[in-house]
């Protein structure tokens, strides 16, 4: 788009597609969905096992408040990247601390 401005000269208006995503951001994204992969036998072992002894309810419940945090973070800087992730996260550390609390 060809905007004029008051001097009569033209000036091109940024376009406002982000960029592709980086090496590392592919990676990022990847690594992530690995991670929660890596997760669910924990989430399995709670409900599933024989019990949630040995499971910390503490630590997952941080783990839990910090995936909050972070999906909020991500929502105000409106990367999708982070909050997508974190529903997740969110989903996952729930469910442990639900099944240590219920089945611990």
């Amino acid at each position: 788009m060809t905007i004029f401005p008051a001097d009569g000269r033209s000036a091109r208006v940024p376009s406002a597609e982000p960029p592709p995503p980086s090496g590392l951001e592919k990676a990022m994204r990847s690594l992530s969905v690995v991670t929660m992969l890596m997760t669910l036998p924990q989430v399995y072992a709670v409900w599933v096992g024989p019990g949630a002894s040995g499971v910390s309810v503490m630590s997952w419940a941080s783990y839990l408040a910090s995936a909050c945090l972070w999906f909020v973070y991500g929502l105000q800087k409106k990367d999708k990247t982070i909050y997508l992730a974190c529903i997740g996260w969110i989903v996952l550390d729930a469910a442990i601390v639900a099944g240590a609390v219920v089945r611990g």
